[in-house]
């Protein structure tokens, strides 16, 4: 694995960690680095093994990446946590609330 990029090194662990179906999954920016096909693939995996009845809390930066696979969302707010709220009721607007003004 040593001579694969980063993108790639990442892809294989994904592959590794998510292959026996787990029941719980902390995904801390699981797209970064990765292109587009990738990510796609990523996200893809995710879902199914939420519809496996696995737990996840991902954590992202991405904004559209959020809106697109959370069911909930939640932010942080000078380390206080800010809602959550079903993904129904959030938009790019009410989750910049949520991280610049520490409310809902």
């Amino acid at each position: 694995m040593r001579f694969l990029s980063g993108g790639n090194v990442q892809k294989v662990i994904l592959a590794r960690e998510l292959k026996e179906g787990p029941r719980l999954v902390l995904a801390m920016h699981p797209t970064y680095g990765v292109d587009v096909g990738a990510a796609e693939e990523v996200h893809g995996r995710l879902l199914d093994l939420a519809c496996e009845g696995a737990a996840i809390l991902l954590v992202s930066e991405d904004l559209d990446e959020i809106l697109a696979l959370a069911h909930r969302v939640a932010a942080l707010y000078h380390g206080r946590l800010v809602g959550p709220i079903p993904r129904e009721e959030a938009s790019r607007e009410r989750l910049g609330r949520m991280m610049t003004e520490g409310r809902a």
